[in-house]
């Protein structure tokens, strides 16, 4: 009997050492799982970035080969022809950002009081220039506009914010697309091959234009039930939930800002439609100043084409070379030598650096003015730093 005892507590001493093994090995398969998973995130961010850089390095050889083909010294010429004009145009692009400050001011449902119009410009400037630089910059350029409002503002009121005025941003500007393009057909001698193309464009556009009316009219959450939808797929089901609630919120407000404050939602498409003309009319003081005979419609038409140079070139970070290459197409297509499209695109290019850097010295100023007050936050509780002056 007790040779049987120990036999039978051989047996369990041998089960609990084999299981001991296999059940450490488990775990150490899924730490190493787990570092794989990271190690694989990491990977996929690198290439991304290596993606978007070669991007931004192929558009700056592009614009770069553009401007040799050419001829730096015709193109020199041409930038002198402009002369003095390129002052009005910053002079103009500074006052299309006070527009869209406004605009971007009236999307707010909260007490915005204690916002500074200074610290709004600023922030408008910021984000502008960050969202240069295609589809992330605008992701990131949001988030400076919103971190530069501070205390002032709640986050939920700037988020809902930043929607709708992102949202009547894109509605004003696929409107003007939408005419611009059928103005070309109308005028413009187009061949019948891209003649189909642009009154596909149209067609998927005015739909666009056509549903986002009746969404807002009928409050139907359509882009929160879309992103539902791609939440289903497997790889994006992490990425997607996380953002879900940002959506909603987000869409619930632009879906009910018309109906809540129909003078604001006015005010805000009709400030951003403002914001267009005077792209239109930047185009016209350029070429009127090269010698080219447009007109403001001329001009209005041209930008509508130009919106979707900026469509194509999303994908390309700052829209080197493809914007370049785009206005140079628009410029020839109108009878307008290549040469003056290319100045065009390189003239506004210039006010674009010209206020993006105005923005970045004007938020270094106004953290160094900060900082002490920060400072002093953090030594006595009791002092709240102030953001909206």
């Amino acid at each position: 009997m007790g040779a049987g005892n120990s036999v039978i507590e051989c047996a369990l001493m041998g089960i609990q050492q084999t299981h001991e093994p296999k059940k450490a090995g488990r775990w150490r398969g899924l730490l190493k799982q787990a570092r794989q998973s990271g190690t694989a995130a990491k990977l996929e961010s690198l290439l991304q970035l290596s993606l978007r850089f070669l991007a931004a390095l192929l558009g700056l050889g592009l614009l770069g080969y553009l401007v040799f083909r050419t001829g730096p010294g015709v193109v020199w010429k041409q930038l002198q022809a402009v002369g003095w004009g390129l002052a009005l145009i910053i002079i103009v692009g500074g006052f299309s950002q006070f527009i869209k400050t406004c605009a971007w001011r009236q999307a707010f449902t909260c007490d915005i009081g204690g916002l500074s119009w200074s610290r709004s410009f600023v922030a408008q400037l910021i984000s502008d220039a960050i969202g240069q630089l295609g589809v992330a910059g605008k992701v990131v350029g949001e988030g400076m506009r919103l971190s530069l409002l501070g205390s002032t503002v709640p986050v939920s009121s700037a988020l809902s914010a930043g929607a709708i005025d992102g949202g009547l941003h894109g509605f004003s500007a696929v409107v003007v697309t939408v005419l611009g393009i059928s103005a070309t057909l109308m005028l413009g001698p187009v061949s019948v091959r891209w003649r189909v193309y642009a009154i596909l464009l149209i067609a998927v556009l005015a739909s666009v234009v056509i549903l986002a009316g009746v969404a807002i009219a009928h409050r139907w959450p359509l882009l929160g039930n879309a992103i539902r939808a791609i939440g289903r797929l497997p790889r994006l089901h992490n990425w997607v939930s996380g953002k879900q609630s940002i959506v909603d919120s987000a869409e619930h407000n632009l879906l009910y800002f018309h109906r809540e404050a129909p003078a604001a939602f006015w005010a805000t498409l009709i400030l951003n439609g403002i914001w267009h003309m005077m792209a239109a009319l930047e185009v016209y003081i350029i070429l009127r100043f090269m010698g080219a005979g447009f007109t403001i419609g001329g001009a209005f038409i041209v930008e509508g084409l130009t919106k979707v140079i900026n469509l194509v070139g999303a994908l390309n970070p700052g829209n080197f070379g493809t914007y370049e290459a785009g206005n140079m197409l628009i410029a020839k297509m109108f009878g307008v030598t290549s040469t003056a499209g290319l100045t065009l695109a390189l003239c506004r290019r210039a006010r674009t650096v010209f206020w993006a850097g105005v923005g970045a010295l004007c938020m270094v100023v106004m953290k160094r003015t900060e900082a002490p007050k920060t400072i002093a936050a953090t030594l006595n509780p009791a002092v709240e730093p102030s953001y909206g002056e």
